[in-house]
């Protein structure tokens, strides 16, 4: 009754038609107005608009677990291979170092790869994700082309790693983007928004830069310590190469193989979709298998027996964990969510299969926890000898994180940067 009483409203008043035809035409339009600038921005990968709010992974709880978001914003011009390859080496070891922080931190990476116009690609962006796996997956696929012609496109770099990156809001976030590279950044491009700007809003955001400069061309370290300011961050320099420990040890070939043994425990359960994307996580970590050298898969297998790592790696609807934890019960799970070894078993044979997994990841975390410590002690060993630590990236960024880290709760104690 409602709806024709308004219908004949309508049709008695035709002038009042006009006017909602008018209103609406004027919300179009306003709309349309708001909406094509950012898509001009898109197209041409430069912004036009002030700075937006990005979008939300999460709303962390700060009395729940603390969480670190880190961005690299990498230069993959043909004069950074050396520093590239340190970064697909020592990933793990960064977030192994970040791991070692009280309470564990859920850990999240992501990356901005960045060269200049006229070259393959200006930016190339892999959002924030626990799944480190997939992480590094992406940036094995990076390669050091390119460039040579003094300054890059920092400026999109930067700017991409603010707006197209899904930093999550709210306490009890370190939220931090790390600058590597070593030219300078193109100030001429009229078209694009410039540092300075892209770092104001990014502190109003609770995003702290750290500038990291390759090499030592003079232009480059002037710029990088004012990014590093306005970023609220750190600046540091380290060789050309990265200067990252690189050192193989007689434990990596024990770790590599007990890591993937504990890849091998994981059983994800779930709708047929939701075990299709846990089918493409467990080939980004064989991807990995396959490609990293024995010392960078003996990095991830310590960051997985971690209790950050263990969270990353095994991600949710992993059913060992889950049921041995208490956290699912299996009698509640329907039959076609199960993983396809369970589902020809009877309801105690999946208990007992269970168990018999869970017992064997608890063994191997502890194994490779034991290998682990003479894997550092060997490494500590080393390094007193060389006197390289000190002045090694890895320090450099555990230096950062956990002087910045402590802004939103992070306590890092007596720990040392794993390498």
């Amino acid at each position: 009754m409602k709806s024709q009483s308004i219908r004949s409203a309508f049709k008695n008043r035709p002038a009042l038609k006009i006017r909602l035809l008018a209103v609406s035409l004027l919300g179009l339009t306003a709309a349309a107005l708001l909406y094509y600038p950012s898509l001009m921005s898109a197209e041409r990968g430069v912004p036009d608009q002030p700075v937006q709010q990005p979008a939300v992974l999460g709303m962390p709880d700060s009395a729940q677990t603390p969480v670190i978001e880190a961005v690299f914003v990498l230069d993959t011009t043909g004069s950074m291979g050396g520093l590239i390859q340190a970064a697909k080496d020592k990933i793990w070891s960064i977030a192994t170092s970040m791991a070692s922080a009280q309470p564990a931190p859920e850990i999240r990476m992501g990356l901005v790869a960045y060269r200049d116009r006229g070259d393959d690609y200006v930016t190339r962006v892999v959002d924030l994700s626990s799944d480190l796996d997939a992480i590094q997956a992406q940036l094995m696929r990076f390669q050091a082309q390119g460039g040579g012609d003094g300054p890059e496109s920092v400026n999109l770099a930067l700017n991409d790693a603010l707006h197209r990156i899904g930093w999550s809001q709210g306490a009890g976030v370190y939220r931090v983007i790390f600058l590597v590279g070593d030219a300078e950044a193109h100030m001429d491009y009229q078209d694009e928004a410039q540092y300075p700007a892209i770092l104001k809003q990014a502190r109003r955001q609770g995003i702290r830069i750290n500038a990291i400069q390759c090499g030592d061309l003079s232009g480059t370290q002037e710029q990088w310590r004012h990014i590093a300011q306005l970023g609220d961050g750190s600046y540091f320099q380290v060789g050309q190469s990265g200067s990252a420990v690189a050192i193989a040890t007689p434990f990596d070939e024990t770790l590599a193989k007990l890591g993937a043994d504990l890849d091998d425990t994981r059983l994800y359960y779930g709708a047929a979709d939701e075990r299709a994307h846990k089918r493409d996580k467990l080939a980004a970590t064989k991807a990995v298998q396959a490609e990293a050298s024995a010392a960078s898969q003996a990095r991830r297998a310590e960051y997985a027996s971690t209790k950050s790592g263990a969270a990353g790696l095994l991600g949710d609807k992993e059913l060992i964990e889950e049921v041995s934890t208490g956290r699912l019960a299996l009698e509640d799970l329907p039959a076609e969510q199960l993983p396809e070894p369970l589902k020809a078993l009877e309801v105690e044979q999946q208990r007992e299969l269970i168990a018999n997994q869970a017992a064997k990841r608890d063994a191997l975390r502890q194994e490779i926890q034991r290998v682990s410590a003479e894997r550092a002690k060997y490494l500590k060993d080393r390094l007193s000898e060389s006197g390289d630590a000190e002045s090694s990236l890895d320090n450099k960024i555990f230096g950062a994180v956990r002087e910045q880290g402590a802004d939103v709760g992070l306590s890092f104690g007596s720990a040392a940067p794993a390498y």
